[in-house]
């Protein structure tokens, strides 16, 4: 990712796979006490690499009151606001136990942060939350203001005990015509608290990118402007083109892009894909992987196929 010479590139499964995926596989020879995603991608044969996503509510939040939302003004918000940004407590044995194998180049760890177009989206319902932008932009301002103190809480605390490679925030304001939300809007409401903790993260070495699914093309100057350095999943059927991305943002990080759709049509087509792939992971700065999460038309027979293809293409694209 930092563009450097490799002998490979990272062989992984970005995301975790679908409950029916799972569950299709165990029929066909996964063994049952694998249950956590890390444990079955170690099996499966994928390096090691583990996530934590930070939530940023607690414990305790009554389920929502206003239909779908938790929230409609500001007086509702503050009403809950002691049930949201935790104060976890990161110094925990399996935290310590991923920082050792850190250390010791065995594993990789990340993790996930609520964004500031996702989170409040949780707390409003999705259609209150683009109202919101309009209706509500004191509201909209106070809740990212107080994410994004929680941000520099928790890479603080965390990273005492454990500091990851790399981290997300969890976003997907991106559908597969381009983003939900105006560059307008992007720039007041959301562009701040990033440039907010951006600084914190890369003072750590943590490289910040964004988790958004959809079309997010368009978003990618806007992101670069926030000080933002990479996207996944970068969905092939939504018409993410990662030649023209490399090509417009020669220094943008991309992790994903292959075409999941194609997995259940064996190894030809799951090979032409990686052959697709291939001239720009060869340029740096871009780690494949299935476009989201594996579907349950794949069988685990294929699934293994395609991993051995990826071990292959991730070598390949070295030399």
């Amino acid at each position: 990712m930092a563009f450097q010479p490799v002998d490979r590139l990272p062989v992984i499964e970005w995301a975790g796979w679908w409950d029916k995926t799972v569950e299709r596989w165990r029929g066909e020879g996964l063994p049952a006490h694998l249950r956590d995603a890390g444990e079955i991608r170690d099996y499966l044969g994928l390096d090691c690499y583990r996530q934590l996503w930070v939530r940023s509510i607690g414990p305790g939040l009554p389920p929502p009151r206003f239909g779908c939302s938790h929230i409609r003004d500001m007086n509702s918000y503050l009403e809950i606001r002691k049930y949201l940004y935790p104060d976890d407590d990161y110094d925990q044995e399996y935290l310590r136990g991923w920082a050792e194998k850190q250390r010791k180049g065995e594993m990789v760890v990340w993790i996930t942060l609520d964004g500031y177009f996702w989170f409040p989206r949780v707390l409003f319902g999705i259609e209150p939350h683009m109202y919101a932008f309009y209706d509500h932009a004191e509201l909209m301002h106070q809740i990212n203001r107080d994410l994004a103190e929680f941000h520099l809480r928790v890479i603080e605390r965390l990273c005492k005990v454990c500091t990851p490679s790399f981290m997300t925030f969890a976003e997907d304001m991106s559908y597969n015509h381009g983003p939900m939300l105006s560059k307008r809007c992007f720039d007041e409401f959301l562009a701040p608290y990033y440039r907010r903790v951006v600084p914190e993260l890369e003072a750590r070495r943590i490289v910040p990118m964004i988790d958004s699914d959809g079309d997010v093309t368009q978003m990618i100057p806007w992101l670069e402007g926030a000080g933002l350095e990479g996207l996944l999943p970068l969905e092939r059927r939504s018409g993410v083109d990662v030649a023209a991305i490399r090509e417009a943002h020669p220094r943008f990080r991309m992790i994903g892009a292959f075409d999941k759709t194609v997995m259940k049509d064996g190894e030809a087509a799951m090979r032409k894909e990686f052959e697709r792939l291939l001239p720009v992971l060869r340029q740096g700065g871009f780690i494949p992987g299935v476009d989201h999460q594996t579907p349950p038309d794949v069988s685990l027979a294929t699934y293994r196929v395609y991993v051995s293809l990826l071990k292959e293409y991730c070598t390949r694209a070295a030399g």
